[in-house]
């Protein structure tokens, strides 16, 4: 028998179903997710695995004016030109093989918008809607403890997924990304969060824009013959 979510008994996605349904989406509706569907959210994450049950994050939820605020703040660095310095560098290149499947996810939403990827408006406002957060009403903030190692980076990494699976059983959609935290001295200072944390990434959650070009896109994904590799299974 297949069990029901919290939501009016509708039937509950499998994690299977979850994984398939879910993708980053790049432009929210402004209704906001109500109290009670985040901490569902975060309940069921909150179960994610961590090394020796570590449990290394720690978490800041902002929706409402704080929000705003923040996405106001970041518009406001990115038309100044300011570069984006994260707590967790970002890495100086990538292996051709995921720089070919990256070229390949801008020129797929390029081509939705009728301009090439090397358009100089396409990277702006490329660049402009993840600054703005997608229109998210709400951000999940993941943080972790400046004296931890890239282990327990690792185990944000579940952490993550976590909430993003568990947003999908809740009907809430998601959008991870490192331009929700390039600004961290911003996101420290509107939410309070210590020194000694690292804000590592962010979790846009909210409900799609269903007028957004972009909502049947889907990025490719590798096969499992080009990714796996099978011993003696």
């Amino acid at each position: 028998m297949r069990k029901t979510s919290r939501k009016g008994g509708d039937p509950a996605m499998n994690v299977t179903e979850a994984l398939l349904a879910r993708r980053t989406v790049r432009a929210f509706r402004a209704d906001p997710v109500s109290r009670e569907a985040v901490e569902a959210i975060l309940s069921a994450a909150l179960h994610a695995p961590s090394w020796a049950n570590t449990q290394p994050w720690e978490v800041y939820v902002a929706a409402g004016a704080t929000l705003e605020r923040l996405r106001t703040a970041s518009l406001e660095r990115t038309h100044e030109g300011a570069g984006g310095q994260p707590d967790l560098p970002m890495p100086k290149a990538w292996p051709e093989a995921c720089r070919e499947r990256t070229r390949g996810l801008s020129g797929g939403r390029a081509k939705l918008t009728a301009r090439p990827a090397d358009d100089t408006t396409f990277q702006r406002d490329f660049l402009e809607n993840n600054r703005r957060f997608f229109g998210a009403p709400l951000v999940v903030y993941l943080c972790l403890d400046r004296s931890l190692t890239p282990w327990s980076i690792f185990d944000l990494g579940l952490m993550a997924q976590s909430v993003m699976l568990a947003a999908q059983d809740q009907g809430v959609d998601s959008a991870i990304a490192v331009n929700l935290v390039v600004y961290p001295d911003l996101v420290r200072a509107e939410l309070s969060i210590p020194e000694e944390l690292l804000v590592l990434i962010g979790i846009a959650l909210g409900y799609a824009d269903l007028e957004d070009p972009e909502r049947d896109f889907r990025s490719n994904r590798r096969t499992l013959e080009e990714a796996v590799r099978f011993c003696d299974v």
